[in-house]
């Protein structure tokens, strides 16, 4: 590890870190006094907007732009990121009429996003300026106007964007909220646009994606014998057979554990039938229900395994908890 500097002061970096969450949390604070009919007007038009939401910013404004239009597009509103700079030589075809366009701007005086502003006026979208100089260029020739001012930067030389850019950050993410809620956006919504996440994968797998069927199902009917209940365990390896009817209709479940307790009693198990040994109320769930739902089935009751039915309670399929690991759902 790299020795610190000479004259490096541990106890002053721990004053200035403390002084730079004290002055964002102020800034924070302060934002939602800030807000009013603008953040309304933003909110209404994006909702109504049948295009996308084309984010912009120069610089630092830029870098928090880019998260907004992520957070956007992932919470249900299509988003995405123009650089000012390359609009103007080109990119501006990505911005079409009845967008909306939101502009980010502290000073509001970007000569980047200046130089597109007659161009979107031709474009007849709507634009929304967030900026922390509600006089500035910006701000006068939006249709809507975002405040993001603070008081003060973070930065001891009261320059480099910190508080300013934290402001943005919390704006775009109070918008995204705003919008998610007023579409009754739902966390399925949210699984469909992460598919390869955990969240995807536990929102959008059900039962029947995973559970084992056909010859893979370990199933008896209530007459069968204890040796044709052992052998159908043993060949399917779940630890477990179901009994149902010839309809399908489940009628109960054997399992390893049960076959221990006979065991320990001294019961002779030649002469017994699944139907008398069995459970007659076992733990089922349907086929259509989500994968996560049945694995919070699993641990509510401490099972490792559980019969799926379809919606008229036939026999189907099982589940056990190791096919739900392998599939990362637990």
């Amino acid at each position: 590890m790299p020795m610190p500097p000479q004259g490096f002061d541990g106890a002053r970096a721990l004053a200035l870190a403390a002084q730079t969450f004290d002055i964002e949390a102020r800034a924070l604070q302060a934002l939602g006094s800030r807000q009013g009919e603008g953040f309304v007007r933003a909110v209404q038009a994006m909702l109504a907007c049948r295009g996308r939401t084309i984010v912009m910013g120069m610089g630092k404004s830029g870098h928090v732009g880019r998260k907004i239009a992520a957070t956007l597009a992932s919470t249900g509103t299509p988003s995405f990121f123009v650089h000012p700079a390359e609009a103007s030589h080109g990119d501006l075809g990505m911005v079409t009429a009845g967008d909306v366009v939101l502009a980010i701007s502290n000073s509001g005086e970007s000569d980047e996003l200046a130089a597109l502003l007659p161009a979107l006026r031709r474009l007849s979208v709507t634009l929304v300026a967030m900026t922390g100089k509600p006089q500035s260029a910006l701000a006068r020739h939006a249709d809507i106007v975002l405040s993001s001012a603070v008081d003060q930067e973070a930065c001891p030389l009261n320059l480099a964007p910190t508080a300013s850019t934290t402001a943005q950050m919390a704006l775009g993410d109070a918008l995204a909220v705003a919008l998610l809620d007023a579409r009754g956006f739902v966390e399925a919504d949210f699984a469909r646009s992460h598919p390869g996440g955990s969240l995807g994968r536990k929102l959008l797998m059900h039962v029947r994606d995973l559970m084992r069927s056909g010859d893979a199902l370990p199933l008896v009917a209530p007459t069968a014998s204890m040796s044709q209940m052992l052998r159908e365990m043993s060949a399917k390896g779940l630890g477990f057979t179901a009994v149902a009817d010839a309809d399908g209709q489940v009628l109960g479940i054997f399992t390893d554990g049960d076959l221990r307790r006979l065991i320990e009693r001294g019961v002779d198990l030649l002469p017994l039938t699944a139907q008398e040994v069995m459970h007659r109320s076992p733990r089922l769930v349907r086929e259509d229900a989500l994968a996560v739902d049945a694995a919070g089935l699993m641990e509510q009751h401490r099972i490792t395994s559980v019969i799926v039915v379809d919606e008229a309670g036939r026999i189907t399929g099982a589940l056990n908890s190791n096919d739900l690991m392998r599939a990362k759902v637990i």
